[in-house]
């Protein structure tokens, strides 16, 4: 029994579990499932490539069935089965799976509908040529080498990986404890980038982002929204929407149907379609008559879903996105081992490590060349030495008996290495020609140059990047291709049907620090004259409304600003708030510049015709320009250049019109010219206009619009003052002079502030720069002269100026609306002011002179 016992031995079976299953995951951590930063590969991955390598089965070379390649890989440097080897192989040929395959297959490797591959007796492989750059430079003692699992063998710890193959083709995996889930890119931005690190390691992840703007996806599609690619770009974790390509198309019997060219990365094709089928069976979906895959090699992905002729194909669509994987999010972890430890990794991080494995790399590498070069020179000194010398040298040759007492005579006679003395034994009597000498002092010459260049690089950081620079714009050059995946600046909010919103008057509101809102037009009852209005919004200090335009919940708005861009946004994406909120700042819908503001909203009527249609520009330089409408027809969330500025100069305004009205320009020391909107020709979007009114001193324009006939002129000063002027006061003259006066200005009315053309049946809003808000009907203010000062429009308390006026349309219920939803009893002041006229008469100045035109 003692006997026994003494084979046995007692221990903590906790400590033992612990122990074992913290190797076990170490394992599978390192050696499994985590890819390296350097590389991007995985073992497996890494062992296939370098196994096709070694055995000669490159891209330039023969197909090889894939059982061999596979049986090999096992054999020698992976003991974990074929299956797994064989599956990680045909995801390397997947065009489907890798944005750039690292494995050129041929026969069945599976399709986008699930299939498997054919079995590996039935496949052939070899490299591709992508590949082969992974593996470039290996055998010149760039990376260290490995025993393999045996140690009958050696494998790369590391490939040179000449190319960042981690973001470009991404990886998945699942460890123990942790995952990696990294999506593919594009090979030339992401070059791009590195290069970008190469030039300034400060560089921030918004500058790299200019470089690489997203994940690029093998099968295209969409991504929804550039939020979560900063926030995986920046912390290594986000979320990536991406969608199925669709378009709704217009059949000959007058149905509409969606086609589906593009589906999400790495979305099942034909479990795709039989969800579709299963919301329809199911009545979930409703109006889809027909569903059919005609995908094709020649075609590509083309899925068509034939709708019902009562039904809204947009409607449909958008509710395929919300239950199918037509939409679906991709969840960025970037995780990776860095020196054998796994981290998670920004976008810079990334880029970083791969930038110094390619130090190391080109760094070991000319190490070799140079050593190989310094060798090369070295017998090639003992050659010339022994053809200066020949006749010497056959004498000292015959005269010893043996090679070995050759050699030695040589290296005493002469001072030769015992290498150059080898390779004189060995040089062959046809090299002793004039020719053959001129060869090898060439060679020498032309080794001792590069000597020197392969030194430079190892003494130069500089130069040492320059090279690795150089090795990357080839490979981008020779491998580099469009980006596939469209990255849309818009939220996932986009599903939401447009149909369901109601279609309704609305009145948007924007703040001089760019606070935006929008509230039903209903909000805002007339009063009478000298009111004091409602309060609009409630400001933070130094803020006050600025701008107001009235439109529809699908009408779109344009934003101009004093900078020359353009914005655009649908009415309904602008968020509602009550009549007391400061609202949102526009920065969350448009990305402005920190330094612009809007100086201009303009509404556009949705599906609207827009040829034909111009807008008119006017700076506070005086400056006019016109400009199709159509080249505002596709404009990003980060804007579009509208114009260009000679100078310093703002954009002060722009107007719709038809190309054939008349313009009025009104400055704020009253002058007002009015000339023929076809004085000022039709430019391009870049452009800075020409001269549309002279101005004297200080003087700058407030106020442009455009003038019909019959219509009155409104101005409005910045003391509460305005008047209405027939529109035949004013006589048009050529665009460039000087103008007339439009109003008698005093200290009691201030300065313009507005100008307007009107037709009489609208409302006005004035705004002060305390954000009270008035509504006054037009007509009810008196016509006058040119020459007159204007009667109140609205009382302003002490150190209170009007800051901007809007003419809106006499639609709107005259009932305001508490915050509990009560009518509010009317609470109207009568105006001081007599509706009759202040007359101080002023002297015309009346000045047909104009410039020669300024393009």
């Amino acid at each position: 029994m003692a006997d026994h016992d003494e084979q046995f031995q007692k221990i903590n079976i906790t400590k033992t579990m612990r122990s074992s299953f913290l190797s076990y995951a170490m394992s599978v951590i390192v050696s499994r499932a985590l890819p390296d930063v350097r590389d991007g590969m995985k073992p497996v991955h890494r062992r296939i490539l370098y196994g096709m390598h070694d055995n000669g089965m490159t891209s330039d070379k023969p197909f090889k069935k894939s059982a061999r390649i596979v049986g090999d890989v096992m054999g020698k440097y992976h003991p974990h089965g074929d299956s797994s080897i064989y599956d990680a192989m045909v995801r390397m040929a997947q065009d489907f799976s890798y944005r750039y395959p690292l494995v050129h297959g041929q026969g069945n490797f599976g399709s986008m509908d699930g299939d498997g591959a054919a079995a590996m007796r039935y496949t052939e492989a070899k490299m591709s040529k992508i590949s082969m750059e992974l593996m470039r430079d290996i055998n010149k003692d760039t990376v260290d080498f490995q025993p393999n699992y045996d140690e009958n063998e050696r494998e790369p710890s590391v490939l040179p990986a000449r190319f960042p193959n981690l973001l470009v083709n991404g990886t998945s995996g699942i460890a123990v404890g942790m995952a990696t889930n990294i999506p593919p890119h594009n090979l030339t931005e992401v070059i791009n980038a590195v290069l970008e690190l190469a030039d300034n390691p400060n560089v921030t992840t918004s500058d790299l982002m200019e470089h690489v703007t997203g994940p690029d996806f093998p099968t295209a599609g969409l991504i929804i929204g550039k939020s979560g690619i900063k926030r995986a770009y920046e912390t290594g974790h986000g979320s990536v929407i991406m969608r199925a390509r669709c378009e709704v198309e217009i059949m000959k019997s007058g149905k509409e149907r969606i086609v589906i060219s593009e589906i999400p990365y790495q979305v099942n094709k034909a479990r795709l379609v039989e969800k579709i089928a299963e919301l329809v069976r199911d009545k979930k979906i409703e109006g889809i008559t027909d569903l059919r895959d005609e995908t094709s090699l020649k075609e590509g992905v083309r899925i068509i879903v034939e709708i019902r002729k009562d039904k809204n194909a947009n409607v449909i669509l958008n509710n395929l996105y919300k239950q199918t994987p037509l939409q679906t999010s991709f969840g960025v972890n970037m995780l990776a081992l860095v020196n054998g430890e796994p981290k998670v990794l920004g976008l810079k991080e990334v880029l970083y490590h791969y930038l110094e494995h390619q130090k190391v790399v080109v760094t070991r590498r000319t190490k070799y060349e140079l050593k190989r070069a310094e060798d090369r020179a070295h017998i090639l000194e003992g050659l010339l030495i022994a053809l200066d010398h020949i006749d010497e040298i056959i004498k000292t040759i015959r005269a010893s008996d043996t090679d070995e007492e050759a050699k030695n005579s040589l290296m005493s006679e002469f001072d030769l290495s015992e290498r150059q003395a080898q390779a004189i034994l060995d040089m062959r009597l046809r090299r002793l020609t004039g020719l053959e000498r001129g060869k090898i002092q060439a060679e020498y010459d032309e080794i001792l140059k590069n000597i020197e260049y392969l030194k430079s690089i190892l003494n130069d950081d500089a130069k040492l990047l320059e090279v690795i620079k150089e090795e990357l714009i080839d490979i981008r050059e020779r491998f580099g291709d469009d980006r596939r995946t469209e990255i849309t600046l818009g939220s996932i909010s986009d599903i939401e049907d447009e149909d369901l919103i109601p279609r309704e008057q609305i009145v948007v509101t924007l703040s001089h620090n760019n606070y935006i809102k929008r509230l039903p037009a209903s909000t805002y009852r007339a009063q009478h004259r000298g009111g004091r209005g409602i309060q609009g919004m409630n400001t933070i200090d130094d803020d006050f409304v600025s701008q107001i335009v009235t439109m529809s919940t699908h009408d779109y708005i344009l934003f101009f600003t004093n900078t020359g861009r353009v914005y655009r946004l649908k009415g309904y994406e602008i968020p509602e708030l009550s009549r007391q909120s400061k609202g949102l700042p526009i920065v969350n819908l448009i990305e402005i510049g920190k330094e612009e503001k809007i100086s201009t909203m303009i509404s556009v009527k949705d599906k609207e015709e827009t040829e034909g249609y111009q807008l008119l520009f006017a700076t506070k330089n005086g400056l006019a320009k016109r400009t199709p409408l159509d080249d505002f027809k596709q404009i990003n969330k980060n804007g579009k250049i509208a114009i260009s500025f000679r100078g310093e100069d703002e954009l002060l305004g722009v107007r719709l019109t038809d190309g054939s009205k008349e313009v009025i320009l009104g400055t704020r020391e009253g002058s007002l010219v009015r000339f023929e909107e076809e004085q000022v020709r039709s430019m391009g979007r870049t452009a800075a206009g020409v001269r549309g009114i002279k101005l004297r001193g200080d003087d700058e324009v407030v106020g442009v619009d455009v003038l019909d006939p019959g219509q009155h002129v409104l101005i409005v000063t910045d003391k509460g003052y305005g008047k209405l002027t027939p529109e035949d006061e004013y006589r048009s003259i050529k665009r460039g002079g000087f103008g007339v006066k439009t109003a008698n200005l005093t200290d009691k009315n201030g300065k313009l502030v507005f100008i307007a053309s009107v037709d009489r049946d609208e409302d006005m809003m004035i705004v002060t720069d305390k954000g009270v808000i008035i509504r006054l009907t037009i007509d009810a203010i008196s016509i006058t002269s040119r020459n007159t000062q204007g009667v109140r429009l609205i009382r302003l308390d002490e150190e209170q100026d009007v800051a901007t006026v809007a003419v809106v349309k006499n639609e709107i219920a005259e009932k305001e609306l508490t915050e509990d939803g009560s009518e509010q009893a009317e609470e109207t002041l009568e105006a001081e002011d007599s509706l009759e006229t202040e007359t101080d008469e002023v002297e015309d100045d009346l000045n047909p002179e104009t410039e020669s035109e300024e393009e």
